[in-house]
């Protein structure tokens, strides 16, 4: 777990911060690494107005700032004396964004892109993108510009010369209980007695993470991570099948088939990426195959480098939760 030494006393914005991530995200601050100020920035007033019901600015070092990442002007205005940039925001519900492609492009491409201009120009020092296990070998157009929002953060390092500025990127899988996330979709359907769930496919399996350790890891990255480098929890895989068993009493299943864009099986580290990956322990690091300003790489000195042909997907992974470890997750939802 990172000591939170850096973020100590720094001024902290995040975009998307009124979502699932941002609410744990600003709680671990606030109740253990003391920022001089955090900054939450997002386009949606009323969850702006409900967050302010539980840290108002008055009581907390916290300031709520209505704008929209596509608005660069808003963006620079908003990043006046921010030391640090956590980037949540993005356009993320897989057939909506199949539908209206653009609007994927220009605030999950042409937003991650604003964001990196806006840092370079009023000397940010940290910033760390949130992408997903989509992100890798996508086949949705979600995936794809998640994609292309890291790539953009890592090249961006290719502009921060002679400034105090490192991009890196945060990977992680399915979070526990995150809006539009399947377990509080089957909840809501066994609460309403409908007992045989839909289930796309019986081998399908995931990576799942608990919001929690999503939050950790990206502390860890401010605080550690070089720059370009992407950081990927070790965490476990369920099958969705698994899933459905943790339910209590006598609950059935209907097999719907997989939706246009969607996996059987998830990556977190494809293999041309495990060619440069490093274990850390706790966590992977995928550095750049290409030397960004000459950073020194944490995980090429302290890291173990995989062996040739390691990829990480959710169907070979080690860690798996067991029938326990599920149904404590379901219950705690019912």
């Amino acid at each position: 777990m990172a000591n939170g030494n850096y973020i100590k006393n720094k001024t902290i914005l995040v975009t998307g911060g009124t979502g699932s991530f941002g609410q744990a995200f600003v709680a671990k601050l606030l109740n253990e690494y003391a920022p001089r100020e955090l900054i939450i920035f997002s386009r949606d007033e009323f969850k702006q107005s409900e967050m302010a019901k539980r840290w108002p600015s008055d009581k907390y070092p916290i300031r709520y700032f209505l704008g929209d990442i596509r608005d660069s002007e808003r963006l620079r205005r908003a990043f006046i004396g921010v030391d640090v940039v956590v980037h949540a925001a993005a356009l993320k519900q897989v057939p909506a964004l199949e539908n209206n492609p653009m609007e994927a492009v220009k605030t999950n491409i042409m937003g991650a892109q604003n964001i990196l201009e806006a840092a370079l120009e009023r000397g940010v020092k940290r910033v760390v993108g949130i992408s997903t296990d989509k992100a890798v070998s996508p086949t949705n157009l979600y995936g794809a510009t998640k994609l292309a929002m890291e790539k953009l953060l890592i090249a961006a390092n290719n502009y921060s010369r002679y400034r105090d500025i490192k991009f890196s990127v945060v990977r992680y899988g399915n979070v526990l209980g995150s809006r539009g996330s399947v377990i509080p979709f089957w909840c809501e359907l066994y609460k309403n007695k409908n007992f045989e769930l839909p289930l796309t496919d019986e081998r399908m399996t995931r990576f799942l993470i608990d919001l929690s350790q999503g939050v950790d890891l990206v502390v860890k990255a401010i605080e550690e991570a070089g720059a370009g480098e992407i950081f990927i929890p070790k965490i476990p895989s369920a099958t969705m099948l698994d899933l459905i068993k943790a339910f209590p009493g006598k609950v059935s299943y209907k097999v719907t088939g997989i939706r246009p864009g969607e996996k059987l099986h998830e990556a977190l580290i494809s293999e041309d990426e495990g060619r440069h990956t490093w274990d850390m322990g706790s966590h992977y690091v995928v550095v750049p195959e290409f030397d960004l300003n000459n950073d020194a790489r944490s995980a090429i000195k302290h890291g173990e480098k995989m062996v040739a042909g390691f990829s990480y997907t959710s169907e070979n992974n080690h860690s798996w939760l067991s029938q326990d470890e599920l149904q404590k997750i379901i219950y705690s939802y019912l």
